[in-house]
């Protein structure tokens, strides 16, 4: 009995051991295929999407100095990009910002630059195609107070808040402007057009700067007639809209402060930042001396700032004005005449600043943890 019960359980015990060894492989072979399954499934595993959520939006303060640089009918070159660095005039700008995405920020700015040139400075008097504008020795100063609003797009973006900022980020900037500026002149020293040398007198107020909106020096407050080439003109309007465009990069100089420096165009709707735009007009249709002389400054032996100029060998012209008065002008410069160009009507203004900004944080939500 006792052998019989010893046999039957050795054949058992035989039996599940050759099983065991029959199903382990399997089994390990399935245990490695759920592995690479998990392996594959945790490779791809991102985790929960973070967003940024409106804890994470945060505003700005910044403050910045900026460079401003014209470019217009007074400029060296009668082609875009033509501009005089030694006329680069200084600005400044107060700016609030508000970040509301991983990469997109508004900011609105009012600012204050000047603009300035002069064609004694910045026109080759030997030059095929900027002889003229030195003949023609128009000069201006602007002031621009602007009021803009800017969207901001960063390349890099971020979906934490601004303490996981990168350190370094390029972006683009585009937005609206609304701006009131006010070009001036410096009065000359001498009025020189009459062609009656008795009737040519020094200016009371040589040297002080007046604004050249209400002088009309293109005939705006005159009584022009149909044939006249600047016939319909108005009065152009201090109020202008401007497209700021441009490009930059900010760098994090600790949690709660970022330094950037861009560089933008005001795309500009009037080609009077300078007061010239259009042609030549009677100087008899004018309605003062000083918007004469202020409409024609060729015959002027010297610059806005006083220095001598050399216009010998330039041919004159005596003309009749419409008040009945006789003029001598330079040719092609001070008469009424289709092809007497003053400026370039068909292309506007434009003006560039540079910007070094400074921006504070604040009114961040997120703080980082403290641990004891």
């Amino acid at each position: 009995m006792r052998t019989k019960k010893g046999m039957r359980f050795i054949k058992v015990s035989i039996i599940l051991l050759l099983v065991a060894m029959l199903v382990a492989p399997a089994d390990a072979q399935i245990n490695r295929r759920r592995v690479k399954k998990n392996n594959r499934a945790m490779a791809k595993y991102r985790g929960k999407k973070n967003r940024f959520t409106k804890q994470k939006r945060y505003s700005y303060l910044a403050f910045s100095v900026n460079a401003n640089n014209y470019l217009g009918d007074i400029a060296p070159k009668a082609k875009w990009g033509s501009t005089k660095l030694a006329f680069t005039r200084p600005g400044f700008s107060a700016t609030y910002g508000y970040r509301f995405g991983p990469r997109y920020s508004l900011r609105g700015s009012l600012s204050w630059g000047r603009l300035q040139s002069d064609d004694y400075k910045v026109a080759d008097p030997n030059g095929e195609s900027s002889k003229y504008r030195y003949v023609r020795n128009a000069s201006f100063r602007n002031d621009i107070w602007e009021l803009s609003a800017v969207a901001v797009f960063d390349l890099f973006k971020n979906e934490g808040s601004y303490l996981s900022r990168v350190n370094i980020t390029p972006y683009a900037l585009i937005g609206a402007a609304v701006f009131h500026h006010n070009p001036k002149a410096r009065v000359p020293d001498r009025y020189v057009l009459p062609a009656d040398p008795t009737e040519q007198y020094d200016f009371p107020d040589a040297g002080k700067w007046v604004a050249l909106r209400p002088l009309g020096t293109e005939g705006q407050y005159s009584d022009l007639q149909p044939t006249d080439a600047n016939y319909g003109i108005k009065p152009y309007s201090l109020w202008q809209f401007a497209i700021p465009v441009g490009i930059g990069a900010r760098y994090r100089l600790a949690d709660a402060l970022d330094i950037s420096f861009d560089i933008s165009v005001r795309w500009l709707f009037t080609d009077y930042i300078d007061d010239v735009s259009r042609n030549y007009v009677d100087l008899g249709v004018l309605n003062s001396d000083l918007a004469r002389a202020m409409s024609d400054r060729s015959r002027l032996p010297t610059s806005a700032n006083g220095e001598p100029r050399d216009i010998s060998g330039l041919s004159t012209y005596i003309y009749t004005g419409r008040d009945g008065k006789q003029y001598e002008v330079i040719n092609g410069y001070g008469h009424e005449y289709p092809t007497n160009y003053r400026g370039g009507r068909n292309v506007n203004d434009i003006y560039y600043v540079t910007s070094i900004r400074i921006a504070y944080i604040i009114g961040a939500r997120f703080r980082r943890p403290k641990f004891r």
